[in-house]
Formats: C-alpha cells, sequence, structure tokens
C-alpha cells in the first residue's frame, strides 16, 4: 500500500489540474493491470509456439561452456569437434578385434585415423611418467614426428581421452515428470515479457503518467523506443557477455573442487532467464531517472551532489538483485549501471539548461511585452479610440459640401459679419433688449 501510495501522489504531482480520488487511482489500476495480462498472454502463446527455438537459444551458453573447457585441454590448431569425433571412433574400435580394428580404421578418413591414433596413445602414455612415457612414445610412434609432437602438445596440456569433455552440462536432466512442460510454459512467460515490452513500458508509463499534453504523447513514442533498446541491450549483454562467462567460472570452480557439473535443466533454465531479465530491467535505469526528472523529483545539482550515495546504492542494488553472489556477476551488472547513472546526469544538465534557455526566451517576450504596454498607456493620444477618430471624419465630411462655397459665395461675402459685431457697435441697445 505504501508504494501505491507514493504512486498515486507522482499522478497527481504530474497532473495537479486532475487530481484524482482514492478509488478513481485503483480503477485506473486495474485498467492497467488487466491490459498488461491481457498482453501477456498473447505474447506469451504466441512464443509458446516457438519453444523449441527459444530452448535451443538458452542451451547455447551450456554449449558454450563444454566447448571452452574442452578447448582448455586441447592444443590451438585442434579442433574440438575433432577430439570428440576421434574418441568416439576409438571408443568404438576397443571392442573389434585386430584385423577388425584395422579394416574399421581404413574406412574413416585419414585425419581421422590420425587423431584416433593420438587419442589411443595418449591413454596409454597417460599411465606413465618420466622415461617411460619417453621409451613407450619413441617405440609406438615409430619415428612419426608429426603423431609424437601432437601426442606431446596433448599429453602437456592434460587432454582427456576418457571422459565427454564436459557434455554432460549438455545433458541437462529434469527431476520430475511435470518439469518439462512446466519449464516450457516458464520460457514462453519470460519470453512473451522480452517480446511485449514496449506495450507493457507504454501501459506502465500511462498509469503514472497520466494527463499528457499532445506534445508529450509524441514524445512518449520515442521515449518506449529508448526504453525497448536499452532493455534489448541489457538482454543481450547478460546473454552473450556475462552468462557466458558467469556459467565457466561456475564449471571451473566445481571442478577445481573436484566436483561433477551435472546441472538439472529447470534450474539452469530458471537461472538463465533471471540473468538475462533482471540485466534487461537493470539497463532501464535512465528512463526511470529521466521520468523523476520531469517529475521533479531529481535534478542535475541533487544527482551530481549525491553521486557517491548513488555508487553505493548501486552497488548494493546489484547485490540483491544478481543471482549469484560472485565478485563478477555483481561487477559486470553494477558497472554499467553506473555508466548509464553518469549518462543520466549529463542528460539531465542539457534538459535543465534546455529549461533555463527557454525559461529566458519566456521571460524576455513578457518583458517586452510590459515594455510596450508601458509606452502605450503613456501615450495621450492612444487613449483615443480610432473608431472615435473614424466617426468624427465622417461627420465633417457630410456637413461640408464642395459645391456650396461656389453657389453661395456671393451671399456669404455680403454678410460676413458675426452678432458680436453688432454687439460691439451698440452695446447699450444689447442692455436695454435684455
Amino acid at each position: 500500500m505504501y508504494l501505491l501510495k507514493k504512486v498515486f501522489q507522482l499522478r497527481d504531482k504530474a497532473n495537479p489540474d486532475m487530481e484524482k480520488p482514492f478509488l478513481e487511482h485503483l480503477e485506473d489500476l486495474r485498467i492497467m493491470i488487466t491490459r498488461v495480462v491481457l498482453t501477456l498472454v498473447v505474447a506469451m502463446i504466441a512464443c509458446f509456439a516457438f519453444q523449441k527455438h527459444v530452448m535451443d537459444v538458452l542451451r547455447e551458453p551450456v554449449e558454450n561452456v563444454w566447448a571452452v573447457k574442452a578447448a582448455e585441454k586441447l592444443p590451438e590448431d585442434f579442433a574440438v569437434a575433432d577430439w570428440e569425433n576421434a574418441k568416439e571412433l576409438e571408443t568404438a574400435a576397443l571392442a573389434l578385434t585386430d584385423s577388425e580394428r584395422e579394416t574399421f580404421l581404413k574406412q574413416i578418413p585419414e585425419d581421422d585415423r590420425f587423431n584416433v591414433n593420438c587419442v589411443r596413445l595418449v591413454r596409454a602414455a597417460g599411465k606413465l611418467e618420466g622415461e617411460q612415457r619417453s621409451t613407450f612414445l619413441d617405440e609406438a610412434t615409430n619415428g612419426d614426428e608429426k603423431l609424437r609432437q601432437r601426442v606431446d602438445a596433448l599429453l602437456s596440456k592434460n587432454a582427456d581421452p576418457e571422459g565427454n569433455g564436459g557434455r554432460e552440462l549438455n545433458d541437462l536432466s529434469t527431476l520430475k515428470p511435470t518439469e518439462g512442460f512446466m519449464l516450457s510454459m516458464k520460457l514462453s512467460f519470460f519470453s512473451g515479457i522480452v517480446v511485449s515490452f514496449p506495450l507493457l513500458l507504454l501501459y506502465i508509463l500511462q498509469f503514472v503518467l497520466p494527463g499528457l499534453h499532445n506534445s508529450e504523447k509524441k514524445m512518449l513514442w520515442p521515449a518506449m523506443l529508448i526504453g525497448f533498446g536499452l532493455f534489448l541491450t541489457g538482454v543481450f549483454f547478460a546473454y552473450f557477455v556475462v552468462l557466458p562467462r558467469a556459467l565457466v567460472f561456475f564449471a571451473s570452480w566445481d571442478e577445481s573442487l573436484g566436483i561433477a557439473s551435472d546441472w538439472r535443466i529447470g534450474w539452469y533454465m530458471s537461472f538463465a532467464t533471471q540473468f538475462t531479465l533482471l540485466f534487461g530491467l537493470s539497463f532501464e535505469l535512465p528512463v526511470v531517472v529521466m521520468v523523476f526528472v520531469k517529475l521533479g523529483l531529481l535534478s542535475y545539482e541533487m544527482m551530481s551532489r549525491t553521486r557517491s550515495y548513488a555508487v553505493l546504492a548501486i552497488v548494493v542494488l546489484a547485490a540483491i538483485i544478481t543471482p549469484t553472489s560472485d565478485i563478477l556477476t555483481l561487477s559486470l551488472m553494477a558497472v554499467p549501471m553506473y555508466v548509464l547513472y553518469e549518462t543520466c546526469i549529463w542528460l539531465a544538465f542539457f534538459d535543465e539548461k534546455k529549461k533555463r534557455k527557454k525559461q529566458a526566451e519566456e521571460d524576455k517576450a513578457h518583458l517586452d511585452h510590459l515594455l510596450e504596454q508601458e509606452d502605450h498607456d503613456s501615450d495621450p493620444h492612444d487613449d483615443l479610440d480610432d473608431h472615435d477618430f473614424d466617426e468624427f471624419d465622417e461627420h465633417h465630411d457630410d456637413d461640408f459640401d464642395p459645391h456650396s462655397t461656389e453657389e453661395g459665395e456671393e451671399e456669404d461675402q455680403g454678410d460676413d459679419h458675426s452678432p458680436w459685431d453688432d454687439y460691439k457697435e451698440d452695446p447699450d441697445d444689447h442692455r436695454r433688449e435684455d
């Protein structure tokens, strides 16, 4: 409830003109959850049809572990596939008689026959030490320097002619009858999250940031694309870089302790899917931080001032969400998150700079408007309306007749005095009349 309360407060702060009661917030939450669930169900059904391909993709890091472990015990010019094929051929020829073995070896290519001899001599020479091994190889190779050099290189690398080179990692097994089916459902679910992540992100952002303006809605789609790109970057980084190295590290550690790495398919698939998804979500840090910056909860000054605390928080968060407890995996998650956080600081700086520039332009425009208004108020003629001037001109234009000066010119000349002139001539008469 505390988390929901904080989310509702963010919603109200993002849109203060449309504050909603608690029940309406819950209704929006119900709509958002319904959309998310339906989207996941559709995506899960679509991914379930390709579950075998998804299984092969997730099994590839385990095969990479087997290849790495096998290559560590072979010369650089010796392919792992050739060595494993030679061991299978040598095992098949063990139950044959000498004549049958000779006939069998004649039926295979010369390179494979050479590799089979290497396996046979490495197996035998591995039981000897010192001079005994050297004497045996001198007699067994019959002066074949190429064969002798290859066997010596294999012995120096401690090549294993008996084991399967770690192939038990590929033969992942289940412990329950229903584990395989439930594993397919789980893989479909996680694959559905990856495929439908843009829509899930859209629904969540629409719930957290309601009442967006048209310009903000237009910016939402690029933000979604950036968020989806960051998510895929985290998933691919975990799948191609972190996961193979983590598996090799754990397999080598088990081998150093004399423990067979007999991993179970259910545990491995859960580990691999959680590993990749958590890395994908951790790469969403810039989206979360920039949302907080847009809401005013974070700023460039705050982020740059509390950088040391952010580093500690990132390390603690990486330690919590990392499926493993080794320092290698922790570092591979914490370092990219810190780099992304530094990127967020620069993004916040440029965003704040843009806001200051926009605010300065608005202030300048407002100041220019006030100055124009002041100049307008200081001019007394500006109080007169243009409409009054138009009426005044129309009135005088109507009273003025240009032909009257021509027709009544003589009359005007004859009666050119005013009543004031009569008053000046005889003021006493005017007094008596009054």
